[in-house]
């Protein structure tokens, strides 16, 4: 990959659907020389996929963290079905390091997210937690 791919790919992370003439003009290119380099780059597989991005993907909840947690033991799949189900919960990472699991959350309020961070706590088997509120996010490119 070179300069030019990186440029285009990074186009395509602001606007997925541009057209090849909206995009060649961002890229002082051709359209023949976009399309080729698309098809280029998804032969290769750099490009696996194109996805839509909506309103709830970026910002669901006004009130959202990160809570980081311990399990003791083998109670790891059990916790992670029971954060699933939870409401507030959007999504559970397994990971390395220090911690266990790390929960992302979204609440309409302080309050919410609290009384949730006391239930997660509350779970048998859930040893320590760790948790930091997302004041902004930014996608990458």
């Amino acid at each position: 990959m070179d300069d030019m791919d990186n440029r285009l790919l990074s186009a395509l992370h602001r606007d997925g659907r541009a057209s090849l003439s909206e995009l060649a003009d961002q890229l002082g290119v051709t359209r023949t020389t976009v399309r080729t380099r698309m098809a280029k780059l998804r032969a290769s597989g750099q490009i696996v996929g194109f996805t839509v991005i909506t309103k709830q993907d970026v910002s669901p909840t006004p009130v959202r963290g990160l809570m980081m947690l311990g399990i003791e033991g083998r109670g790891t799949e059990r916790i992670m079905g029971r954060l699933a189900a939870m409401q507030q919960v959007r999504a559970v990472h397994t990971t390395n390091g220090s911690w266990d699991l790390i929960a992302e959350l979204g609440a309409d309020t302080l309050e919410e997210l609290d009384q949730t961070l006391f239930t997660i706590r509350r779970l048998d088997g859930v040893t320590r937690s760790e948790t930091n509120l997302l004041l902004s996010t930014r996608r990458g490119r």
